[in-house]
């Protein structure tokens, strides 16, 4: 397996729990913690410039998910 598939998986993951949730991965949650390491070097990828083309436009659109769930009450 490449790493681009490998990322590629993780993306697909980290999207489809988002949705399937309707909240971000916490980081308390032992089996959400890789979607959290995921979510936490691409931001610092993206702020260093480091995010190559096809990875950039599909991490913008995954921020902007995460944004529209951003610190939402798990009790409601």
């Amino acid at each position: 397996m490449t790493q681009e598939e490998r990322w590629q998986r993780r993306y697909e993951e980290v999207v489809g729990f988002i949705e399937a949730n309707k909240r971000n991965p916490s980081k308390y949650v032992a089996e959400e913690r890789l979607m959290v390491h995921f979510l936490k070097r691409g931001r610092k990828m993206l702020n260093a410039g480091e995010l190559a083309e096809p990875r950039f436009s599909q991490f913008l659109k995954l921020l902007e998910l995460c944004n529209k769930y951003r610190r939402k009450n798990q009790y409601e």
